[in-house]
């Protein structure tokens, strides 16, 4: 299940400097080039940290390190894919050397598959179970050693509550963070009393431009529609910035869980007392859901910017409306369309650091 090791360049952390001075605690986001990731980023930044962004891709990195220095943020990048164990394991060892022991470590890389279950395949949910269950258990086996070794330290996952819920047209996606929360919320028990605490962030719906990225099949304007309008609409979603506030703080405090929205909160909760009524009102979405047409396109995986396209015209003009916050978010939060280079965003009203 796990990808075999690759032989890879990987630029090295840059040498302590004054905006990395030791003096401040070292944090690690792996999965932090754009969306929340980029958002915890910042936040944990204004809580003091020197923080280590991390994800797969060196141009995302670096936009978003320009992005963040702009407001006089100690950061530094490096390049993980963490669904690689060995890759993970690197990262850490090159972290503690250059900059010292990693206070906090949070893995929020994540990948979005939305479609029936007809126009899935088997690569589908390995895609997602190496990136969300793989990704947090590598992190979790290369960082817990070396914070118990020191009697303290911070572990941050964020899953999901489509990790409580099996959400519909969601599979690939629930099946990993199902994987997700059940090792976050046992390591934490594994790693009482060691001064090691794990927080399991369970979110609902949030605006931070993952639209455009997410990954669509079957009716790929259609399903872009459904996900795209629940995911930006304020009753349904929160802002990503709060968001991240809460899921950092809450990291920092030695939470074992963090929701951020009354749905997260309210639902796992119905389910565990109603699973029937619950099973009944997910069968019922699914089937009011877009089906598969089952042309040989519906197969094509298409990211959320392009199954845009693909809506017919009228949706669109509805879509350029809906989605006005969550196409801002995108915007603030380094989702441009197909990862094309942007001018990072440095104008918008942000609240000043906490030193």
């Amino acid at each position: 299940m796990t990808r075999p090791s690759r032989p890879r360049i990987v630029l090295p952390i840059a040498p302590s400097e004054s905006k990395l001075e030791r003096d401040f605690p070292v944090a690690v986001v792996i999965g932090a080039s754009r969306g929340l990731g980029l958002l915890m980023a910042r936040e944990l930044d204004r809580e003091g940290f020197r923080v280590v962004i991390a994800a797969r891709h060196q141009p995302e990195l670096d936009r978003a390190a320009e992005e963040l220095r702009a407001d006089g943020a100690r950061v530094a990048t490096d390049v993980c894919d963490v669904a690689d164990a060995g890759q993970v394991e690197a990262l850490i060892e090159r972290t503690e050397i250059n900059l010292g022991p990693i206070e906090v470590l949070v893995c929020v890389a994540g990948v979005v598959q939305a479609g029936p279950l007809s126009a899935l395949n088997r690569e589908h949910f390995v895609e997602a179970i190496n990136v969300m269950l793989w990704g947090p258990v590598n992190c979790g086996l290369a960082m817990a050693p070396r914070m118990r070794e020191r009697g303290h330290g911070r572990i941050g996952v964020v899953t999901s509550v489509g990790g409580r819920i099996s959400a519909p047209h969601l599979l690939p996606y629930s099946t990993a963070k199902f994987g997700a929360v059940g090792f976050t919320r046992g390591l934490r028990s594994e790693l009482a009393g060691t001064g090691v605490t794990v927080t399991c962030a369970e979110p609902g719906l949030m605006r931070v431009g993952s639209h455009r990225r997410a990954k669509f099949v079957g009716n790929h304007g259609r399903e872009f529609a459904w996900f795209a309008t629940a995911d930006s609409l304020p009753l349904l979603s929160i802002d990503g910035e709060r968001a991240a506030v809460r899921i950092v703080r809450g990291i920092l405090s030695g939470r074992a869980v963090v929701t951020v929205t009354p749905i997260g909160a309210l639902a796992p909760r119905v389910d565990a007392l109603f699973p029937n009524l619950t099973a009944g009102l997910l069968g019922l979405s699914t089937r009011l859901l877009p089906d598969d047409p089952g042309t040989p396109e519906s197969g094509q995986t298409v990211e959320g910017w392009e199954a845009r396209q693909r809506a017919p015209r009228p949706t669109r003009f509805l879509l350029d409306r809906v989605l006005r916050l969550s196409d801002e978010a995108a915007e603030q939060n380094n989702e441009p369309p197909g990862g094309a280079a942007t001018e990072p965003t440095t104008t918008r009203d942000r609240r000043a650091p906490r030193r």
